[in-house]
C-alpha cells in the first residue's frame, strides 16, 4: 500500500472540496493518505521524503501570487531531496483576474526543478468545484496512484 501525503493551503474552502474528493476517492481505493493543511498543521519539507508520492494543492492568491502560508515552503524546498518523487499538483483560482492558477504553475515548475516526478496535468478549477471538477480531481489522484506503482501515465 502507498504512502501518500495530500498538502494544501484553502482560503475559501475551494482547494479543501478539492483535497476531501481525492483523499476519499484514494482511502476508498485501500490507499494510506496523511492529511496536512497549510495554517493548521506543522509541516516541515523534510517530510516530504517519508511518502511514496503527493498531492499538492493550492489556490492562486490576487496578482498570480502563492498564497503568503506556502512561501516559506517554497523557500525551503531546496533542502529536501525530491528526485523521483510523484506529485500532482491541484488548486483554485478565479478566472475574474488576469493571472488565472499560476500559482499552480510556480509550484509545478518548483517540484520538476527539483528532479519530482510530475503527473503532467495540473487541475485547475474556477472558483467552488462543480461534480465534474470532483471527478476530475478522482482521476487526478488516480494518475498519481499510477506513477507511484511504476506504470506508465498515457500523456497527451
Amino acid at each position: 500500500m502507498s504512502k501518500i501525503l495530500m498538502l494544501y493551503a484553502s482560503a475559501t474552502g475551494n482547494t479543501e472540496l478539492m483535497a476531501k474528493a481525492m483523499v476519499n476517492h484514494l482511502r476508498n481505493n485501500n490507499q494510506d493518505v496523511v492529511v496536512k493543511m497549510f495554517d493548521y498543521d506543522e509541516i516541515e519539507v523534510e517530510q516530504l521524503e517519508n511518502y511514496d508520492g503527493i498531492l499538492f494543492g493550492v489556490y492562486t492568491w490576487v496578482g498570480g501570487d502563492l498564497p503568503f502560508e506556502v512561501e516559506d515552503f517554497y523557500d525551503e524546498l531546496d533542502g529536501v531531496n525530491i528526485k523521483r518523487k510523484p506529485f500532482a499538483v491541484f488548486g483554485s483560482a478565479d478566472s475574474f483576474y488576469d493571472e488565472y492558477g499560476t500559482a499552480l504553475d510556480i509550484m509545478y515548475e518548483r517540484f520538476e526543478k527539483l528532479g519530482a516526478v510530475m503527473v503532467p496535468e495540473k487541475l485547475v478549477v474556477d472558483l467552488g468545484p462543480n461534480q465534474e471538477d470532483l471527478k476530475k480531481c478522482e482521476q487526478l489522484a488516480d494518475r498519481l496512484s499510477m506513477l507511484i506503482s511504476g506504470k506508465e501515465l498515457n500523456v497527451k
